[in-house]
């Protein structure tokens, strides 16, 4: 048996498996939590149980000798770092789930080595799932880096959020708009209504898909007529394009269907969808153009 499969094993099996003399460890197992999760058609909109074990191997210490609680890692930090995770965004994989929760342990220097078990309890009569192992990284890196941007954002990137209206995109002060855009001293994200307003209505499941596609066929009707305009659709993207200094317009579906916390706002209030991403990315401001008389000079003070 090796080192990877016996982690979740008695610590006698678990000795037997690793090279040389085993190190600390620390252990949350069988915490069980009800969230959205899957890349499937079926598992969206509905919550179903995930199991977490989690394994912690850390670096030695005298707490044992002293018998000093401020000298040991708290089991706290794994229960944390899952419920960090689950209330950040919603996610497809446990593999992606897995990483997260392990790097977020690694975050903490005195864990040498993480094992992280994550299993869906309600898909078939037993259990699937995924097991990893990661080790601590040299300071300064992450396999995660635009998780780590979330979580550790400097004030400088906090984006400004710019709405649109198609009266704004339909004439002829789309360029100074742009123009002004591009020229403030910060990220900045264009949101928009749908290139038909019509096909946001119905109130069902469906119609408030096709709304944000309808969006989404605006952000790409819009990016034709600019093409320095980077079209985002996911988190990492907006992050990569913030860093970046891209301008870029915000596809909506993606991140709408993926929240653990869905806005109540959907294409037929195409505002109140940006007030809700601009309060999802902690915006500089929100700016609203072609509404309420707003002009492109406006920004410069927000800038």
């Amino acid at each position: 048996m090796d080192e990877a499969a016996s982690v979740f094993e008695p610590l006698s099996a678990r000795a037997l498996a690793g090279a040389g003399q085993p190190l600390d460890r620390i252990s949350v197992r069988d915490y069980t939590r009800a969230v959205e999760i899957g890349a499937f058609k079926s598992e969206r909109g509905k919550q179903q149980r995930i199991r977490f074990n989690v394994v912690l191997e850390v670096s030695r210490h005298t707490a044992a000798q002293s018998d000093d609680v401020d000298k040991v890692i708290s089991y706290d930090l794994i229960v944390e770092a899952i419920e960090a995770q689950l209330s950040t965004e919603r996610i497809n994989l446990l593999e992606t789930l897995a990483e997260r929760v392990a790097e977020r342990c690694l975050a903490d220097r005195r864990v040498v080595k993480a094992f992280v078990r994550i299993e869906k309890l309600d898909r078939i009569p037993g259990s699937l799932g995924v097991e990893i192992v990661r080790l601590q990284l040299p300071r300064g890196t992450s396999v995660l880096p635009s998780v780590v941007a979330r979580v550790q954002p400097m004030d400088a990137s906090k984006p400004m959020v710019i709405f649109l209206s198609n009266d704004v995109i339909g004439s002829l002060a789309l360029g100074d708009w742009i123009s002004a855009i591009k020229a403030l001293a910060r990220p900045s994200v264009i949101c928009l209504e749908p290139i038909d307003p019509a096909e946001a209505l119905g109130g069902t499941e469906s119609a408030r898909r096709i709304g944000l596609l309808s969006i989404e066929q605006n952000a790409w009707r819009l990016a034709g007529m600019a093409s320095d305009l980077t079209v985002v659709d996911s988190r990492t993207e907006l992050d990569w394009a913030m860093k970046h200094g891209a301008l870029s317009v915000w596809a909506p579906s993606k991140i709408v269907n993926d929240a653990v916390e869905k806005p109540v706002a959907d294409a037929t209030d195409p505002i109140g969808l940006a007030r809700w991403f601009a309060g999802e990315f902690g915006a500089h401001a929100l700016v609203l153009a072609g509404v309420d008389a707003s002009a492109p000079g406006g920004l410069a003070a927000l800038a």
